[in-house]
């Protein structure tokens, strides 16, 4: 995949780092010569410039681009500028760094797909987050057990948890289920809102572009996984 990373500070530097080392395309961008010299050799490719710039920011290669990150974090209004400039855009995922929260509600009101928050969150999450097809995020219990967040496969839409009997079939739990519903800012914009459903019973209707909360050993998720991408 490849990804576009806007502020080489600690934690883009290392989430730009850590997508290179597992074989993604980045490109790492930032004001400052000295942290593209820093990580030229160590990031697909690193590029002085300011990305608040329209102008400049028009010749990135963003068609071609399948995620952008805005994790500029010392200055919040070069990250707002940066993360409106790209909802401009239209690029295709758009994912921005909250310092606080209300620069949180301000990134919300703009409409980005996800919000990060490093002081929470690790680049070695998130790298992993990114990288993991058809999940959408993980958790790690110990070394062979974790939860997953994973989208309802078309085959079982409309089918309740019961039916389906995800135990029998791979051996994994479903804790919940989350929808999806699209809420619009003062702004105009929108935004994806996600909603817990409760704890899940054999009765929970399974709709397709939920998303399902699963637990179990890493290799049965593993195998619901790769039957999944077979549909």
């Amino acid at each position: 995949m490849k990804y576009l990373i806007v502020g080489l500070g600690s934690f883009g530097a290392s989430l730009a780092q850590k997508l290179t080392a597992q074989g993604n395309e980045v490109i790492g961008i930032d004001t400052r010569m000295e942290k593209v010299d820093l990580y030229k050799e160590k990031i697909s490719h690193t590029i002085c410039m300011d990305a608040t710039d329209e102008f400049t920011a028009t010749g990135l290669p963003l068609e071609d681009t399948d995620v952008v990150i805005v994790a500029i974090g010392e200055n919040q209004g070069a990250n707002i500028m940066a993360t409106a400039l790209f909802k401009n855009m239209r690029v295709k995922r758009l994912i921005s760094r909250a310092i606080n929260p209300l620069h949180e509600k301000v990134l919300e009101a703009i409409g980005v797909d996800e919000i990060v928050h490093p002081e929470e969150e690790t680049a070695e999450r998130w790298s992993k987050k990114l990288c993991l097809i058809d999940v959408v995020d993980s958790f790690e219990l110990s070394d062979d057990f974790s939860i997953i967040e994973a989208k309802v496969p078309k085959k079982y839409g409309g089918k309740t948890i019961g039916e389906v009997d995800f135990r029998k079939l791979f051996n994994i739990l479903i804790l919940t289920t989350i929808k999806k519903s699209e809420v619009n800012s003062i702004f105009g914009t929108s935004r994806t809102e996600l909603k817990a459903q409760g704890v899940a019973s054999p009765e929970m209707t399974l709709d397709e572009g939920d998303i399902m909360v699963l637990c179990g050993a890493n290799r049965d998720l593993q195998r619901f996984l790769d039957q999944k991408r077979k549909e």
